[in-house]
C-alpha cells in the first residue's frame, strides 16, 4: 500500500486487536489508541503520517469518534474517514463529516477493509497530477 498509517481508534481491545490484524494482513499500516484523547495526541504529534482514520463513536468519557473525525479533518480536508458504531449510525447524517462510510456493529472485516480502500481509491482520482 501507499506511505501513510491508517489511525485506528476502538475502546474495546478485542475488536480493536481484530482491526488491526486485518488491516495489517491487507497491506496497511496501522497506528491504533483505545480513546479519543490518544488518538488526537498521536495525530496532532505527525498528521502527514496518517492516510486514514477509522474510529468507533462512542469511546467512553471523552471525546466521541465525531469528535475526532472533525479534529482531523481541520488538518487534512481530504482524509478518509470510517466510522463504527453498535447504536449511532442513525446520528451519521448530522453528525458524521462529509465523504465519509458508516460501517455498524456487528460487521465483518472485510467490509473496513473494502471501505477504507474505496475512500482511498477515491481520494487519488480527485488528486492532481505531480510533476
Amino acid at each position: 500500500m501507499s506511505n501513510g498509517a491508517v489511525l485506528v481508534v476502538e475502546d474495546e481491545t478485542m475488536i480493536l486487536l481484530d482491526l488491526e490484524s486485518a488491516l495489517e494482513e491487507a497491506g496497511f499500516e496501522v497506528v491504533s489508541a483505545g480513546n479519543a484523547a490518544d488518538a488526537m495526541a498521536l495525530f496532532d504529534a505527525d498528521p502527514a503520517k496518517f492516510k486514514a482514520l477509522l474510529s468507533d463513536i462512542r469511546l467512553g468519557p471523552g471525546p466521541s469518534g465525531w469528535e475526532i473525525a472533525r479534529h482531523v479533518r481541520q488538518a487534512n480536508i481530504t482524509i478518509p474517514i470510517v466510522y463504527i458504531s453498535g447504536d449511532s449510525a442513525g446520528q451519521w447524517g448530522v453528525e458524521g463529516v462529509p465523504n465519509s462510510i458508516m460501517i455498524t456493529k456487528p460487521f465483518f472485516l472485510p467490509q473496513v477493509i473494502t471501505a477504507i480502500s474505496t475512500l482511498l481509491n477515491q481520494q487519488t482520482l480527485l488528486e492532481p497530477p505531480t510533476g
